[in-house]
C-alpha cells in the first residue's frame, strides 16, 4: 500500500458530500482494508466522520490537513465562500485533535496584501487547539488562473490590486505563473523570505515541539472483498 491523499484537487467536503457521502464511504474502505490516508479539507464537515477517523488514526493511518486562509470572516467570504467559517475550521481541529487524530494547517494560499498580516494569528490559533504542524503556500497563478484571480482582486480589493499583483510576481521571478519545483509553493525574493521567516519565528513561539507520528503501512489486508477472491 501507498499513501493515498483526498482532495489533491478538490476538496473532499465540499456540500455535496453532506447528500452523497462519496468520502465517508471511502474512508469505510480505508479503515476496513487498514490502508493509509490523508485528507486535505477546508470544511468542518470532517467531524461527521469522526467515528472512522478515530480508529484510523489509534492505528497509525490516518493524518488531516485543514487549510486555514484566514481568520477573517469578511476576507473568508470573499476568496472562499463555500468553506466552513474560521471559527467552525478552528473548533473542528481541536475537537479533532482531543480525539487523538492527527492534524496539521496549511495557511494557502498566502496572497499579499489580503491574508499576508495574518501569519502569526493563525499559527497561534492553530497551536491553543493542538495542531501538529503549520505550513504554507504562497499564491501561484498558473494558466487561466492569472486572469481569473487579475479580474477577481481588481473588482474586490481595487485600491490594493496592483500592489497585490506586483507582490506576487515579485514572490515568482517577475511573473503571476510559476512552475519550477521547489519554487512553486515558497517563492523567492524579499518578499517571500520576510514570510519564510515570519513563519519560522511564529511556529517557534506558538508551536510546542512534537514528536513525528509515522504511518503504519504493515497493517494494511486484502480482506473478503479482495477482486483476487474472484479467481
Amino acid at each position: 500500500p501507498e499513501m493515498i491523499v483526498l482532495s489533491g484537487n478538490t476538496d473532499c467536503y465540499q456540500p455535496s458530500e453532506r447528500k452523497l457521502q462519496l468520502t465517508r464511504k471511502l474512508l469505510e474502505v480505508f479503515l476496513e482494508h487498514r490502508h493509509p490516508v490523508g485528507i486535505i479539507t477546508k470544511n468542518a464537515l470532517i467531524l461527521r466522520d469522526i467515528d472512522i477517523l478515530q480508529p484510523l488514526a489509534e492505528m497509525n493511518l490516518v493524518h488531516v490537513v485543514l487549510s486555514i486562509t484566514t481568520l477573517n470572516e469578511e476576507i473568508r467570504r470573499t476568496l472562499e465562500p463555500r468553506t466552513s467559517s474560521a471559527a467552525n475550521k478552528l473548533k473542528a481541529l481541536e475537537t479533532l485533535t482531543n480525539a487523538g487524530i492527527p492534524v496539521s494547517v496549511n495557511m494557502a494560499p498566502i496572497i499579499p496584501g489580503i491574508n499576508s498580516d495574518e501569519i502569526f494569528d493563525i499559527v497561534k490559533a492553530s497551536g491553543e487547539r493542538g495542531a501538529h504542524s503549520v505550513n504554507y503556500i504562497m499564491a501561484r497563478l498558473n494558466g487561466q488562473i492569472a486572469g481569473i484571480f487579475e479580474d477577481w482582486v481588481r473588482k474586490t480589493f481595487p485600491e490594493r490590486a496592483d500592489k497585490v499583483l506586483h507582490q506576487i510576481m515579485d514572490s515568482h521571478g517577475g511573473t503571476l505563473n510559476e512552475s519550477r519545483f521547489g519554487n512553486r509553493m515558497r517563492g523567492e525574493g524579499e518578499f517571500a523570505d520576510s514570510i519564510s521567516a515570519m513563519f519560522k519565528i511564529a511556529r517557534k513561539k506558538f508551536l510546542p515541539p512534537k514528536k513525528e507520528i509515522p504511518t503504519r503501512y504493515d497493517l494494511f489486508h486484502h480482506g473478503q472483498g479482495s477482486q483476487m477472491s474472484l479467481f
